[in-house]
């Protein structure tokens, strides 16, 4: 009853919050019956679903890759206990407004990683040190996640990173400069590093 509750009650409740909504977030959250919140926002690569844990945000993703199935795989891999929460994301919203204005170049923002084990996670952790404004091959990732041999391998950790624009998978391009694949799309891959390299 619980589980069916919380993934179709979204589809009533997904245009503006309004108080019955905030307090419904509020009684889940207090009873520990809410493990995963999201929120919509717009921006220059269009709409992204943002996702959060008590751990913090677990999951950013495109329009184009389905926000309701994208909702399906967290309720499979997560939990079915999902909300809409606006007020959870005031600060991903801020940084990212930021980031998009071009006055943020890194982000600090509580992160869950548990969608990313293994090499997947020692290519993560690498992006963020790739700096603002520049780029690396799919081959010099390899190289500083410990794995030169492991090209593929970075390519696919790539497009299956579940925090693209906050952990920067963007910086990641073909050895002859060319972006190659994004989860996004090539537009919106080609949108983020020419505005960085602005």
């Amino acid at each position: 009853m619980t589980d069916f509750f919380f993934m179709h009650l979204r589809d009533e409740i997904l245009l503006d919050p309004n108080p019955m909504h905030e307090r419904l977030v509020a009684d889940a959250a207090r009873e520990g019956l809410l493990d995963v919140a999201y929120h919509t926002v717009d921006s220059p690569v269009g709409s992204l679903l943002l996702a959060a844990t008590e751990e913090g945000l677990v999951k950013v993703a495109f329009d184009r890759q389905d926000h309701d199935a994208v909702l399906s795989e967290l309720a499979a891999s997560i939990s079915p206990r999902i909300l809409r929460a606006p007020s959870r994301f005031e600060e991903v919203v801020r940084q990212l407004a930021e980031y998009f204005d071009g006055e943020r170049q890194t982000f600090d923002v509580p992160l869950d990683f548990r969608l990313a084990r293994g090499f997947r996670r020692a290519v993560l952790d690498h992006l963020p040190e790739i700096a603002y404004g520049h780029t690396e091959s799919y081959a010099q990732v390899a190289a500083a996640a410990g794995s030169p041999k492991a090209v593929r391998a970075v390519g696919t950790a790539c497009a299956l990173n579940p925090l693209p624009v906050v952990v920067p998978c963007h910086r990641v391009v073909r050895s002859d400069g060319s972006y190659g694949q994004y989860a996004g799309g090539e537009e919106a891959k080609r949108v983020l590093l020419t505005m960085e390299a602005a």
